[in-house]
Parts: structure tokens; C-alpha cells; sequence
């Protein structure tokens, strides 16, 4: 079963929330990034860049020091307040045909370090580390990890009857985005949120590995001094029939001294290889990856062999283990400079382009990977390959932020 519980979050006030809340700060360029700090000071990207005007910037514990710091100052000025009572916290996203619901929740450390909150992604201890040093630091986190479960009535039937009632936030992005907040504090509708989560067995990371990793290792660090918070990290937990799950696609910058004829040789000793005249090509079936190379697009579809496990059989590893690591010389994809990955709301025409250009050599057009992949990868306590999704809905930073201490 799932534990799930209610807290007090620390939030920014109703007409500061559309100013405040941000995008991860890692996706804004350098010159958004400075657009943003010097025309808005109630964006919460001022905490996490607390000397933006210094051009000698402090790192590490040093750096997080200053980012707490900061947050205090926001909380000082009337900014951020921390709710009364405990709540859980409805949040609603909607945008183009896509409309994303789910509860805002503190889950249990115990049932991630159990496997009730199964995992499919490796983590990289250096960056575990640095997360885990940031939060002790800060005692706070402002980013909830994405958490999806098996679609439940009782949950759903809750999320409509909240919805019905005024938001706590109503406002738009500039990516025309809607995002409307609830806050769910009756007795009766938290018993009822605890004891469905209670009847769930499993519940899946979409998204935050490193996240949960972090706070799960934090609070074996504070053992015995732990605050009861630091048991628990911030999720938002949304029915696995909303996830909208997109591909990764590969480009290649060079062929590793390889002619493209020699190339589509060489893959055709695994794959059946077919010119396909169109003037783009999704893949559609079973083992079937779409490659752009010299003008003209392929069908590649895998020839058939031995039996795959749970991991093998899935796109970007059948395009590992026969093209990228034997071919092409890329046996580590995550650091490898000879390729790049670029998600599937990328259009075709702009990848097309890049290879037209000389940028790339050769474009990899994958399948979006099933929710039902996904499970059996982490319910066989398997790795995805690097890059095997990019799932929505991705979350604004600080709408709720969740204190440790």
C-alpha cells in the first residue's frame, strides 16, 4: 500500500503565484534566464540565483547557504507564506488537448526505500549527492517528483468535486499553459485521499529519480536527529492514464568513417531495410525505427531472433545494442559527443533540417515507450536506457514548496 500524507506547504500568495513559480531554471537560456531576474523580483529563480548580479558566484555549500538564505528573505517580505493547516494540494494543467490532475502529496521515504514506489532509471551518485547537500542545506524543496498510478475512482470522483469550487491559483504561461491550484484540507476528503492511496499497491517515478533518490538518502543521513518532514518527499501523483509519454530521437554527427552506403550495408545484417518516399516517417510498427540519412527517409524493422527481455526489446536499446554501440562506436550514450537526443514535440522538418544542413549525419526516429513498458521495466527491477522517455506534464517550480525542517 501507498502512504501518502498532507502538509503545510510553503506557497506564494494568490497574486504573487503567476510571477513566482517558474519553469526548471535549467531550461531557460542565459539570456532568458537574465531577462527574467532583472525585470521580476518576485520569481523564484531569484532564491536559486541569489548573486546573479556578481560576477564571481559562490558554489557548493557556500552557493546553497545563499539560496536559503534568499528563500527566508522572500518568506520575510510577504511573499511566501506557509498554510495553517495541513492540506493536500490539487493541481490541474492544461494545455493544447492535454488536461493533467492530480494531488500534491508528502510520500513515504520507507515506501521508496521498500519498492512501493517503483524506479526505472538509474541515478548518478554525484548528482544524488550534490541534491542530497542542497537540501540539508536549504531544508526545502520546491520541485515535486511526478509519481503515476493505476487510474482510481474514489481519487477521481475527488478531483471533480474539488474542481468544482473556486481555485486558490487561476493563471495562464507565456507557453499557454493553464494552472489552477485547490487546496484540500476537509477532514473527510484527506481521510478519504489516505485511504484510497492505502488500497495501491504500486506507484511508479515518471519523472525525479535523482529527486526521491536524494531525500531517501537525506534521511538516512539524519537517522535519529530527522525531522518527521525529512521521512517524506513532495510528489505530485497523477493517474497513469494522464501521462503524456513522448519519444526520444536520436541525431548522429558522423558515421564513424562510414559512407552511407556502407552504413545501410552494414545495418542490414540485423534489420530489414526499406526506402520509404514520403516527406516524413513516424514509425508505427512492432521493432520498427525510422532513420533520415542523405535526403531520403528508411524504415528500419528489426529482424527477428532470440527472445528480448523487458529492456531489449524496447526501441532505444534495440537501436543501442545493433546500431549505435556496434556501428557507429557509441557505447556510452549519456557522454558520448557524437550524438544527441532531441524530443519528440521537435518537429520532423527542424530534425530533417539538421541533417540537410551537415549538422548531423543521420537522424534516429523512435516510438513513444507505453506506461505498460515502462511498469514491467521497474517492476523487474530494470533500467531504461538513457533517454527513453520525456513525460508530461512537467511541473512548475514553487507552486508548493515543501519544507523539511
Amino acid at each position: 500500500m501507498a502512504i501518502v500524507r498532507p502538509f503545510k506547504a510553503i506557497r506564494p500568495t494568490r497574486d504573487k503565484a503567476h510571477l513566482f513559480a517558474t519553469r526548471s531554471y535549467l531550461t531557460y537560456s542565459d539570456e532568458t534566464l537574465k531577462e527574467k531576474l532583472d525585470n521580476n523580483p518576485f520569481t523564484f529563480l531569484h532564491i536559486l540565483n541569489p548573486e546573479y548580479k556578481k560576477k564571481v558566484k559562490q558554489k557548493g555549500i557556500k552557493k546553497f547557504k545563499l539560496v536559503k538564505q534568499k528563500f527566508e528573505e522572500f518568506k520575510e517580505d510577504g511573499v511566501l507564506k506557509k498554510d495553517k493547516n495541513v492540506s493536500f494540494y490539487l493541481y490541474r494543467q492544461s494545455k493544447n488537448q492535454y488536461v493533467f490532475e492530480g494531488i500534491i502529496a508528502a510520500c513515504s521515504i520507507d515506501d521508496y526505500l521498500s519498492g512501493t514506489i517503483k524506479i526505472h532509471e538509474h541515478t548518478i551518485t554525484k548528482r544524488e549527492e550534490m541534491f542530497t547537500n542542497y537540501l540539508s542545506t536549504t531544508n526545502f524543496n520546491a520541485d515535486p517528483v511526478l509519481l503515476s498510478y493505476q487510474d482510481n475512482n474514489t481519487i477521481d470522483n475527488l478531483i471533480e468535486k474539488v474542481c468544482k469550487e473556486r481555485a486558490e491559483y487561476n493563471f495562464t504561461t507565456t507557453n499557454k499553459a493553464q494552472h489552477q491550484l485547490w487546496l484540500i484540507d476537509k477532514k473527510e476528503d484527506i481521510n478519504s485521499i489516505c485511504n484510497a492511496f492505502e488500497k495501491i499497491e504500486k506507484v511508479y517515478i515518471a519523472d525525479g529519480h535523482h529527486r526521491s533518490a536524494s531525500s531517501a538518502l537525506l534521511a538516512q543521513k539524519l537517522g535519529a536527529k530527522m525531522e518527521e518532514n525529512a521521512n517524506y518527499f513532495m510528489s505530485f501523483l497523477i493517474a497513469e492514464s494522464q501521462l503524456n509519454i513522448i519519444n526520444f530521437n536520436r541525431l548522429v554527427k558522423k558515421l564513424n568513417g562510414l559512407t552511407t552506403d556502407e552504413f545501410i550495408s552494414k545495418i542490414k545484417a540485423n534489420f530489414e531495410v526499406k526506402l520509404v518516399n514520403t516527406d516524413e516517417n513516424n514509425p508505427v510498427a512492432e521493432n520498427e525505427i525510422s532513420m533520415y540519412i542523405s535526403g531520403e527517409w528508411f524504415s528500419l524493422i528489426l529482424k527477428s531472433g532470440s527472445k528480448l527481455d523487458v529492456v531489449n526489446k524496447l526501441d532505444p536499446a534495440i537501436l543501442s545494442n545493433n546500431i549505435l554501440s556496434p556501428i557507429l562506436n557509441i557505447t556510452d550514450e549519456k557522454t558520448d559527443k557524437n550524438i544527441s537526443f532531441f524530443d519528440g514535440t521537435i518537429p520532423l522538418s527542424e530534425i530533417k533540417n539538421k541533417v540537410d544542413t551537415g549538422e548531423y549525419a543521420v537522424a534516429f526516429i523512435l516510438k513513444p515507450i507505453p506506461i505498460s513498458a515502462i511498469k514491467e521495466v521497474a517492476d523487474n527491477k530494470m533500467v531504461m536506457p538513457p533517454k527513453s522517455t520525456y513525460i508530461e506534464p512537467k511541473l512548475r517550480s514553487g507552486l508548493t514548496i515543501y519544507p523539511i525542517e
